[in-house]
């Protein structure tokens, strides 16, 4: 049955295809080509470093997928094709006959399955329709429960068959799901003092509020009078529900005016998982409403698992957030310096600042376990910034200590990039500080331009132009260090530590050593071993030219008072010598 397509969505099929032939790029085009009711617009996409990008940031309706195209594993492709593309249904081509390839590819998660042998445009162009009308059906019936929320529209009929529709698609993909329970506290007292239906209009704006928070697969519907239901999709782990929570608080904190004036309420969560709390629409309901239940014994907006170990975890990562939160406020955080040695002269040639957390209660705390925190909820945009204004602060004071000409450097986080005035911001902070900019260097891994490419470039290009240098941190982990040393201002890299405690170990890793070094040295490009402990690894590193060392075998990171100490015994030693 053809389906008016003004009844279901916009009239333009948006193909994005990701293969890295142009030749069979062009094929299938062609094969979509010519129908009106389709009108189709594609877009090829040829290799990963633009895949993130494309998939994250342009419009499209359904990605065609030759399977040849991966990182290293088709299963975990294809499941980085769901989570970032918000749900678009992905059609897999393979050579393999159906029998073959299909059961792996549905249960993976991609939503059809056809061999290029034989493919024809009658099978194509009808495979493209039935995946096109299919999502735009349901981003028809998302719609209705969005204008069901916002008139205030209660049919709980309409919500189990959607619950049942994302656990079916929950079980073919092997994802994760929760149903988050919401209920309003203390109702019937709001019912009072405005009537029933000032009320149900406070219900629509909360409504409103909470749906500005979730993602474009998640869906949200008022169940009850004063209970709203959401159905989150496609999470990870505990800290992608503690997102989802985060952000339902938040909105659930803002207050409401109803006749002008403002009201604030609180409610309590019951959160269930699937396949954790129950496979079904009515067991994970009914658990996450006792677990609702179970939250209103706290006072205030709070929420509660079923499954009692994720409601520890994600409490412990929404207490820990809050908790940093107040640490960057209450001057908690702490820079720690870590020296890097010239291995030609055995001089300190700079420092790496590494952050730290002194917790009124927990004491310190180390990065591994706040910094992914910080990155998830944002925090580390501002922490970045505080980071980089210590450093000038300390960079200014090394130099009437005695000791200019020493390198301060700066990890750049991948969230950096995601503020727009980050250039703007870091010249403010320089200029202030009015420091020599030749001694900042900011540190960055590859995952921290993979976002915007071209943006990230034109942020370094424009710092790099300030005097700023910048080190590739971890080098030799990802698949794009090559091209970023031929297109980025780069003038350092950091050879990972896990290559150089290798050592002794394993041949491949001096291989790996010797390459890096010889390919840096060649593109004029300065080489800091990382995680150096013992004296064979120093005597392999400076046999292979390695020009800068950091690691235990000289210093562990330590505080600023520690480091001035360390410097001073070393200008003492060298006095000595001479």
């Amino acid at each position: 049955m053809t389906l008016p397509l003004e009844n279901v969505g916009h009239d333009q099929l948006r193909v994005l295809v990701l293969t890295p032939d142009y030749a069979d790029f062009l094929w299938l085009d062609a094969l979509l080509a010519g129908d009106p009711e389709m009108n189709p617009d594609s877009t090829w996409c040829p290799d990963l470093v633009d895949c993130d990008d494309l998939i994250r940031n342009a419009k499209f309706d359904i990605i065609v997928w030759n399977c040849v195209f991966h990182g290293g594993s088709e299963t975990a492709f294809l499941q980085y094709l769901a989570v970032a593309s918000g749900g678009r249904p992905v059609l897999a081509l393979s050579a393999e006959a159906p029998g073959v390839r299909a059961p792996d590819l549905l249960s993976g998660g991609a939503a059809d399955y056809l061999s290029r042998q034989g493919l024809d445009h009658w099978s194509f162009r009808r495979a493209v329709k039935s995946l096109w009308y299919r999502e735009q059906l349901a981003n028809s019936a998302h719609s209705q429960l969005g204008r069901g929320v916002a008139s205030g529209f209660i049919n709980r009929d309409l919500f189990f068959d959607r619950l049942q529709q994302a656990l079916l698609r929950a079980q073919r993909g092997n994802h994760r799901l929760a149903l988050l329970h919401l209920n309003i506290d203390d109702f019937r007292s709001i019912n009072e003092s405005f009537g029933y239906q000032k009320s149900d209009q406070l219900m629509i704006r909360l409504a409103a509020q909470v749906r500005q928070g979730l993602r474009r697969v998640d869906s949200l519907m008022r169940i009850g009078g004063d209970e709203l239901a959401i159905i989150v999709e496609k999470i990870e782990d505990s800290l992608d529900i503690t997102q989802i929570i985060r952000k339902v608080v938040n909105a659930l904190d803002e207050p409401v005016t109803i006749d002008g004036q403002s009201v604030v309420v609180s409610a309590s969560l019951g959160v269930a998982t699937y396949p954790e709390a129950g496979e079904s629409p009515e067991n994970l309901m009914r658990r996450a409403n006792r677990a609702m239940f179970e939250a209103k014994r706290d006072p205030g907006t709070s929420y509660r698992f079923y499954d009692r170990q994720l409601h520890i975890s994600a409490g412990y990562q929404l207490r820990l957030e809050a908790d940093l939160r107040n640490a960057l406020r209450g001057n908690e955080l702490e820079l720690y310096y870590q020296p890097r040695i010239d291995l030609a002269s055995n001089e300190v040639r700079g420092v790496e600042c590494l952050l730290r957390w002194n917790h009124p209660e927990r004491g310190l705390v180390g990065p591994d376990e706040f910094i992914p925190v910080a990155e998830r909820s944002g925090l580390i945009v501002p922490i970045g910034y505080w980071v980089i204004e210590q450093a000038c602060k300390r960079l200014q004071e090394s130099a009437e200590l005695g000791f200019p000409g020493l390198v301060f450097a700066v990890n750049l986080s991948f969230r950096q990039f995601h503020d727009r005035k980050m250039t703007e911001t870091i010249f403010r902070i320089i200029f202030n500080a009015n420091v020599d900019t030749s001694l900042l260097e900011l540190e960055l891994t590859e995952s921290a331009m993979m976002h915007d490419p071209e943006y990230a470039q034109r942020c370094l290009r424009e710092l790099n132009q300030l005097g700023i240098s910048f080190a590739l941190d971890d080098f030799g982990t990802g698949f794009s260090s090559l091209s970023n040393l031929q297109h980025l201002p780069i003038s350092l890299v950091k050879i990972d530590k896990s290559f150089v405690q290798a050592l002794g170990q394993s041949a491949d890793a001096e291989h790996i050593i010797r390459a890096i070094i010889s390919l840096a040295h060649s593109l004029q490009i300065s080489v800091v071993a990382e995680g150096v402990e013992t004296e064979s690894q120093l005597e392999f590193l400076r046999q292979q030219h390695c020009d800068e060392i950091q690691g235990y075998f000289y210093a562990r990171p330590m505080p600023w008072a520690d480091l001035v100490q360390f410097l001073n015994k070393r200008g003492e030693s060298a006095c000595l010598q001479l």
